[in-house]
């Protein structure tokens, strides 16, 4: 009997749907892939209101769940609820598992098979030694372990070498490309005349810096304490768009994929202090040799020579 490698990974979103074209890569399961995003796109509009749903559509719910559902036959993809903080729809549906099995792929014995695992917060759940592996955001690595140093940090591959030992055994292997960055963004009468909006202009600068709340941590790790002398952190009241929040404080850092909306509201784009990816995790002390050739399977070469095919 082979063994089943659990993997954890995101419910929804942007990081489930990069984690999917990696395996979809990976394991030439892109019909799977691509199955598992259309539906929980689908949910995503329903629930933000952007297609029409059907006459009672809340009540219906339960049966869309059952359609997407294959509970008899693990290689094809349940789903399940997940209560939603929108007024007016409190359930929302979102992928719960699905199980692939690996055939003729070198490092990993014949009839293993991975479930990928759909959690709240993957990385909590490897901290906990729940699984060996799993997909997160890097940004939850930094607001939840990353030391805080007066040193910047501004690439995924130096995260490790913040994280305490004693603190977590969880350790970034690698990120995935899907990459959208904390960007410092300032109004003309802010930014500087002569020379980059960049970390060099905060050394100089004093005054607010609007965050959202949730970064405080993670723009301490990005920036290091010693650029944030003379710093006071403001946040976006209730409701207000982050970019005009910022336009009012005059500068800030948030995520951005073009700057349009910041520029919308009148603002530069300054340097892109650290890319907002999602990163394939390992708990260390739960990596079998099983688990090992997993991983090098998600993190190796291209997929002509991390699959060795039986012929």
């Amino acid at each position: 009997m082979g063994e089943t490698i659990p993997i954890a990974v995101p419910r929804k979103g942007r990081p489930l749907e990069s984690v999917l074209d990696r395996f979809a890569r990976r394991l030439d399961v892109a019909d799977l892939a691509d199955d598992i995003t259309s539906t929980l796109r689908h949910e995503k509009a329903l629930t933000k209101g952007t297609v029409d749903p059907e006459d009672d559509a809340e009540e219906h719910v339960y049966h869309r769940l059952a359609d997407y559902s294959t509970v008899e036959d693990p290689t094809e993809p349940e789903y399940t609820l997940l209560r939603d903080d929108r007024a007016g729809k409190p359930r929302r549906i979102v992928f719960d598992s699905v199980t692939i099995p690996l055939e003729g792929i070198d490092g990993v014995p014949d009839e293993t098979e991975i479930q990928l695992v759909g959690r709240e917060e993957p990385f909590r759940a490897l901290r906990t030694h729940e699984f060996a592996l799993g997909f997160d955001s890097a940004d939850l690595v930094l607001e939840e372990v990353v030391e805080l140093r007066p040193e910047p940090l501004d690439r995924i591959a130096d995260i490790n070498a913040r994280i305490d030992p004693s603190d977590t055994d969880v350790r970034v292997v690698t990120g995935l490309g899907d990459t959208v960055y904390h960007t410092l963004m300032a109004t003309p009468a802010v930014s500087p005349s002569t020379g980059p909006l960049d970390r060099d202009f905060l050394e100089s600068y004093e005054g607010p810096l609007c965050i959202e709340p949730r970064y405080e941590r993670l723009v301490q790790a990005v920036l290091g304490t010693r650029t944030l002398d003379g710093v006071d952190f403001t946040y976006p009241e209730e409701g207000r768009e982050e970019e005009a929040a910022i336009a009012d404080a005059g500068l800030g850092v948030y995520l951005t994929v073009t700057g349009s909306t910041a520029r919308e509201h009148g603002l530069l784009l300054g340097e892109q202090l650290f890319p907002s990816e999602t990163v394939l995790l390992e708990s260390t002390p739960e990596v079998s040799e099983t688990v090992d050739g997993v991983r090098a399977l998600l993190n190796g070469a291209d997929l002509e020579t991390a699959l060795a095919v039986e012929q």
